[in-house]
């Protein structure tokens, strides 16, 4: 285990080796804009899963990818669209980027605006990410090591999310379809989708999942986003049966054994995501999300900090 601070102002990353040459890169505390990736050492350069939220941090991972292997980044996976697994991608500059088809449409749609909602964050020179490989259910990548793929199971955290799944070592980075330590998060994408595609997870046998953010567990954690998932989908039910709002009911709910969790103000979210649903909206949707994050920092009592 390596705890690195390259600057007093950005907080500590932990490389955590997870299988022989594979490894978690992770960004403690797991909340908003603090999220994982991962590095896998090949012959023909590493495979890297995700990138960083800031220009600061990204560098962090291009250092730490540069100690572990004197070749550059030879694939580069991006496990869905959001700029905190993406904005980093540019300095990776001769990897080869690849995402599902649908992860490249949203990044080219929603540019930098992850920026906006935190205009105050100290970004740096960020990029959107711009995928030169995209796939639609599943690719092999072309590695010498050990086989390596990337899966899409359907919508989830968005609507193009990939999972890189290594069967020799079975270890499952899962981008955000899966946290640990915090409130997981579909705004996005979907409730139901979430679910479907956990299963999946869990028929793959994983013996480490590294989450997109927080800790690295086991299969537990894949079990545990049900959980919450099902939990929020029996919520909305009811909320709706009564008439209320998904604001009104998160006021009114008690989060149990989900008080826990970081970031509990993504409740409101959840609810928005999963009353649509309920309401006949096809998975992933697109939804009001700027007046719903509004929703969330109402919930919250102050605006959600990106610690990036």
């Amino acid at each position: 285990m390596t705890l690195t601070a390259l600057d007093p102002v950005v907080p500590l990353h932990e490389l955590r080796q997870v299988a022989e040459g594979v490894h978690a890169y992770l960004q403690p505390d797991g909340g908003w804009c603090l999220n994982n990736a991962g590095i896998v050492l090949d012959g023909n350069g590493p495979v890297l899963v995700d990138t960083a939220a800031t220009e600061a941090r990204a560098r962090q991972l291009r250092g730490v990818v540069r100690e572990l292997s004197a070749k550059p980044v030879s694939i580069l996976v991006n496990t869905h669209s959001h700029g905190d697994h993406t904005f980093g991608n540019h300095l990776f500059g001769e990897a080869t980027v690849v995402a599902h088809r649908r992860a490249a449409e949203e990044m080219a749609d929603h540019g930098l605006s992850l920026t906006s909602l935190w205009p105050d964050t100290d970004w740096g020179h960020v990029e959107a990410g711009f995928p030169r490989v995209v796939f639609d259910d599943r690719m092999t990548l072309p590695t010498s090591t050990s086989p390596v793929e990337v899966l899409h199971f359907g919508p989830g955290h968005t609507a193009g999310d990939a999972v890189v799944w290594l069967p020799g070592q079975r270890v499952l980075f899962t981008g955000d379809l899966v946290f640990s330590g915090a409130t997981p998060f579909v705004l996005m994408g979907s409730v139901a989708g979430s679910l479907r595609v956990l299963d999946r997870l869990r028929s793959l046998d994983p013996l480490v999942v590294v989450p997109g953010h927080g800790p690295v567990g086991g299969a537990e954690l894949l079990e545990a986003n049900a959980e919450y998932l099902r939990w929020v989908a029996r919520l909305a039910r009811g909320g709706i049966a009564e008439g209320l709002t998904p604001l009104q009911l998160a006021r009114a709910t008690d989060l149990g054994p989900h008080a826990e969790l970081l970031d509990s103000e993504r409740l409101v979210g959840n609810l928005a995501r999963a009353y649509a649903e309920q309401r006949g909206a096809r998975l992933a949707a697109p939804l009001d999300v700027p007046a719903v994050f509004g929703e969330m920092v109402d919930y919250r009592g102050s605006h959600p900090h990106c610690a990036a």
